[in-house]
């Protein structure tokens, strides 16, 4: 045979400059025009999918006649609204980067932030209008263009230009779309910062594309599907499983929680027939004590996603008796999205695992050396005993950072992302989170993993949750102090030891020497549990007897 069978430059073409997020938005748009795709309850009104673009138009085009184009980054910082979705759609359709930020921020991070990124637009809520002016008087970088975002017409500072006002002379035509390539940045995110500064984290369109696409074959989503997320969309899990990403490529319908409340949250369920829901387990144990004392109707779920935390098996069950039947799991970062899920199926009966590898996605369980990383082929025993760290391959995610290439040569090898996560896994490929590799605590040459003993506190039915850290020991190098919030007022430290000791699945040496009950935790915006924070005032909590020895 001689001479080519197949010339591949024609849909060469078509997949590097057209296999983009915002495409897949426009298809639906011509799709389903007149259809619902998003509510948003700041401004009580509803939006079709037609309407949605008509103001995704709109604030493209005052943009651009702010010189805001191709590679310029959108920086937003904002409560979930409507606004933010409008800001995703417009930077697209101009080919700039938006990059959502958390508005939990001190100043100093916000500043940070703006530093890093040297955004041309600052979009901010009107919640933290004064975090948003420190931060500007802080950043050495100044925004040529600042907007305060006030949903629903808030009331806010009138020092800065609003949305309304930027956008209120803008036409709406479609604007000039850009040459893009599927390789070039669209969606810049930042870590939550549980060990230090947040980085940086690039996602391209491929990435944009494969994350919706990933949401959408999992959990089998649909058009007629109504999907809300219970925590905030500026982190991963927030934008791109029920923030604006795959709903609004599938053709489904969002709904907005502005701030998480469990009775808010059941309402809108009730009101709207909200079909899939998805947050982390400390808001679903919110929602359950509210169902149980005021009940809604929730026979419209056909789904709800767990992130951010190990699920635990009662909570699990709860779930599936009060909730849907249909419970999944899942296990990622912000570099990676979700790399392993349970299913239904998979419950109750794993819980506590973090689930298999997505279908796209591999994963390994690898050894752990002091001085380099393990190649991806120097596996642990699949033995559900040999800890080791979780490495990802997937097209969900950049692997890069922004202007920190150091960071680069720590977390990526030969394609492969090292997630700094300790785990073991089973001959099924089941993956279980032990530990955070900075979280380790070893006791006297024992490797002890806080993960395994929170469950197991957790476990007693007076307890709400609870951190468990390392503190230094003069005899055993270090020591378990563990952080409690009650659920009930009349638990007592020697309740709760009592109880460790007659526990048949914990060793005496794994049993806290140090406790002290707290009003709260710290805790990301996604629900993970700030243990170095704990880590750093440890020392000082057992000066001052906040802590007990017992």
């Amino acid at each position: 045979m001689t001479g080519k069978t197949y010339d591949a430059k024609q849909f060469k073409g078509f997949f590097e400059h057209e296999f983009t997020y915002v495409r897949g938005f426009m298809r639906n748009v011509r799709r389903y025009p007149d259809k619902p795709a998003l509510y948003c309850t700041s401004h009580n009104k509803s939006w079709t999918y037609a309407q949605l673009n008509l103001e995704a138009n709109r604030l493209a085009n005052a943009m651009k006649s702010s010189g805001i184009g191709k590679g310029d980054v959108v920086t937003y910082q904002l409560m979930n609204c409507a606004e933010f979705a409008f800001i995703y759609l417009a930077s697209q359709k101009l080919g700039a980067i938006n990059s959502p930020i958390n508005f939990r921020l001190s100043p100093g991070e916000t500043a940070f932030i703006l530093e890093d990124s040297k955004p041309k637009a600052y979009f901010f809520d009107v919640k933290i209008a004064d975090t948003a002016r420190q931060a500007l008087a802080l950043a050495k970088h100044k925004p040529e263009v600042v907007i305060m975002v006030a949903p629903g017409k808030e009331e806010g500072e009138t020092s800065f230009t609003t949305y309304e006002e930027y956008v209120k002379d803008a036409p709406t035509n479609e604007p000039e779309a850009p040459t893009v390539s599927i390789y070039e940045e669209v969606t810049r995110f930042y870590t939550s910062g549980t060990t230090g500064m947040p980085k940086g984290v690039p996602l391209n369109h491929v990435n944009e594309v494969m994350t919706a696409h990933d949401v959408i074959m999992h959990l089998n989503l649909k058009p007629s599907d109504k999907v809300m997320n219970l925590s905030p969309w500026f982190h991963r899990g927030g934008l791109h499983i029920f923030g604006p990403n795959p709903p609004l490529y599938v053709g489904a319908e969002t709904i907005t929680l502005r701030m998480f409340s469990p009775r808010t949250a059941l309402e809108l369920i009730e009101k709207f027939g909200v079909t899939f829901i998805t947050g982390v387990p400390s808001m679903y144990r919110a929602m359950l004590e509210e169902q149980s004392s005021n009940p809604r109707d929730l026979s419209t779920l056909r789904g709800l996603l767990s992130m951010g935390a190990p699920l635990e098996r009662e909570l699990c069950i709860q779930l599936q008796n009060t909730f849907t039947p249909n419970i999944y799991n899942g296990y990622g970062t912000t570099e990676t999205f979700w790399n392993t899920l349970l299913m239904p199926e998979d419950l109750p009966d794993k819980a506590g695992t973090a689930g298999r590898a997505c279908i796209d996605d591999e994963v390994r369980v690898v050894k752990v050396y002091d001085d380099r990383l393990a190649e991806p082929d120097e596996s642990v025993a699949k033995d559900n005993s040999d800890v080791g760290e979780v490495i990802v391959k997937t097209l969900k995610g950049g692997l890069s950072y922004i202007n920190r290439p150091e960071e680069l040569k720590k977390k990526v090898h030969k394609g492969w992302f090292y997630t700094g996560d300790l785990a073991t896994w089973d001959e099924q490929g089941y993956i279980t989170i032990v530990s955070r590799k900075d979280d380790m605590v070893i006791v006297a040459g024992e490797n002890i993993y806080p993960i395994q003993i929170e469950e197991l506190i957790n476990q007693h039915d007076r307890v709400e949750d609870c951190a468990v850290v390392g503190v230094p020991d003069k005899r055993t190098g270090q020591a378990l102090a563990a952080y409690i919030v009650k659920k009930d007022p009349s638990l007592t430290i020697k309740e709760l030891r009592q109880f460790l000791r007659n526990h048949p699945m914990i060793s005496s040496y794994k049993i806290p020497k140090y406790f002290a009950f707290v009003d709260a935790l710290p805790m990301t915006a996604t629900g993970k549990k700030q243990h170095y924070l704990l880590r750093e005032k440890a020392s000082a909590d057992i000066e001052e007897g906040i802590l007990k020895r017992t």
